[in-house]
């Protein structure tokens, strides 16, 4: 009886030591808060323009994952303009081989003073490695 019992333990403890080294080296972890910079527009969390968006928070993200935030952006120029989106100032700097950022702004017109919901997307590659955080500057700026 006493040796079944200690083949028992020697199983289970078999079983937990795979079961953590799995875990260990199949979840990656990924950490990022962007800023967020404007030239011409404003950048806000809602439509009445009252908040200011200076950063977004992405959380914490795994491989393939994907994220979306919705931001308002008026116009705060004094002609109709057109948006337009850039990633800057990547660190690593091979991290944009492995995110992207995108949106759903169309290239449509937008007079002054008026506000539109843009939705940012950020997307995680599923074969990242070697980097555990990242950050970026984006920049939304007014073009026209």
């Amino acid at each position: 009886m006493r040796g079944d019992k200690l083949a028992l333990a020697v199983v289970l403890v078999c079983a937990a030591s795979v079961f953590i080294v799995y875990a260990m080296t199949s979840n990656i972890v990924l950490r990022n808060i962007g800023s967020v910079k404007t030239v011409g527009v404003g950048v806000y969390w809602d439509m009445a323009c009252s908040q200011v968006v200076s950063v977004i928070d992405w959380g914490i993200m795994e491989p393939s994952a994907v994220k979306n935030v919705t931001v308002y952006v008026r116009n705060e120029g004094n002609s109709p303009t057109t948006l337009s989106l850039q990633k800057d100032n990547w660190n690593p700097a091979n991290a944009s081989s492995y995110i992207s950022l995108s949106w759903n702004y169309l290239g449509q017109a937008i007079a002054t003073n008026s506000v539109i919901p843009v939705t940012l997307t950020l997307s995680i590659s599923s074969d990242i490695q070697g980097i555990n955080s990242f950050s970026f500057d984006i920049i939304i700026s007014a073009t026209g």
